[in-house]
């Protein structure tokens, strides 16, 4: 038996083209309107692409996005209808790789700049190339007494949560600034800061704008026996960067490697902290010292 190229003609227009939804398929845009593309699938009918959906921010106008006559890849949104039209859109496809792509930048740590869009009373939304992100208030860095004034300025953000399936984006001005100011701290680094909070086991002192652990076997080389009798929330100190832990993002510090003899600074703190910079000596002595 002979197929013929008029059989397979008549073949092919009876074939029944089967698009699912959520599939990824292959079209040429036939023309651009105001409210779409026209799309050539490879179906016995043209598809269409809604003007929504050509892009994962809104846009006016097709120009400069889709040329008639290129090959895009689309995913069907929508069935044929009773006209055996196919609904498409670009912006799934874009919304999925853009997830992705957030999801190994959060996994890297990844600082990124985002444009404060809203607010609300627990903290501001930002546009993250053009998904709706938050941060909330505590992790904004910036003391603002009214949300209102962020709008419309630039921040400098990290990754609290990547959810693509609750739709959930969470970012933090406090863990970018942390990120930044941890890639440029060094080992023996003299830091000059405020004890924000003392807990049983140290000190924490903020200084530009993210925090170290002063460890109470760090404060001195002899035993404190009352960890609010030497240091007070509020205190300005100097301190040394001893250890680095950039997984975990925490900061060690110590003071007792500025000591001239143990328990200088439990009795003369301020007379210590006065001359930090004259103490640091050789960087790999100090810090021989702060494990001592």
């Amino acid at each position: 038996m002979t197929f013929s190229a008029e059989d397979f003609a008549k073949a092919l227009a009876a074939h029944d083209y089967d698009f699912q939804v959520g599939s990824t398929v292959k079209g040429t845009v036939i023309s651009c309107a105001s409210d779409g593309a026209t799309v050539d699938i490879g179906g016995k009918s043209s598809a269409f692409l809604p003007i929504r959906e050509a892009a994962v921010r809104a846009v006016a106008s097709l120009e400069g996005i889709l040329e008639p006559g290129a090959e895009y890849s689309f995913q069907v949104i929508r069935d044929q209808d009773a006209d055996g039209q196919v609904l498409l859109s670009i912006r799934k496809l874009q919304l999925k790789q853009l997830w992705e792509t957030l999801a190994q930048q959060a996994e890297a740590s990844a600082v990124l700049e985002v444009k404060v869009t809203g607010y609300n009373k627990g903290g501001v939304t930002v546009d993250v190339e053009g998904l709706r992100g938050f941060v909330p208030r505590s992790h904004l860095g910036l003391t603002y007494e009214d949300l209102s004034e962020a709008v419309g300025q630039r921040l400098t953000v990290g990754f609290l949560e990547v959810n693509p399936a609750a739709n959930k984006l969470v970012m933090s001005a406090r863990i970018a600034a942390r990120s930044q100011v941890m890639g440029s701290l060094e080992l023996g680094q003299l830091i000059a800061g405020t004890v924000v909070s003392l807990k049983p086991f140290g000190a924490f002192i903020e200084f530009d704008g993210i925090s170290g652990l002063l460890h109470i076997k760090q404060i001195s080389k002899n035993y404190v026996e009352s960890l609010p009798a030497v240091l007070k929330v509020g205190q300005p100190v100097k301190a040394v960067v001893v250890a680095l832990d950039t997984e975990r993002n925490r900061i060690s510090l110590s003071t007792k490697v500025l000591e001239k003899y143990p328990g200088e600074l439990l009795k003369e703190a301020e007379a210590v902290f006065a001359d930090a910079e004259n103490r640091l000596g050789d960087i790999s002595q100090v810090l021989a010292e702060s494990e001592g």
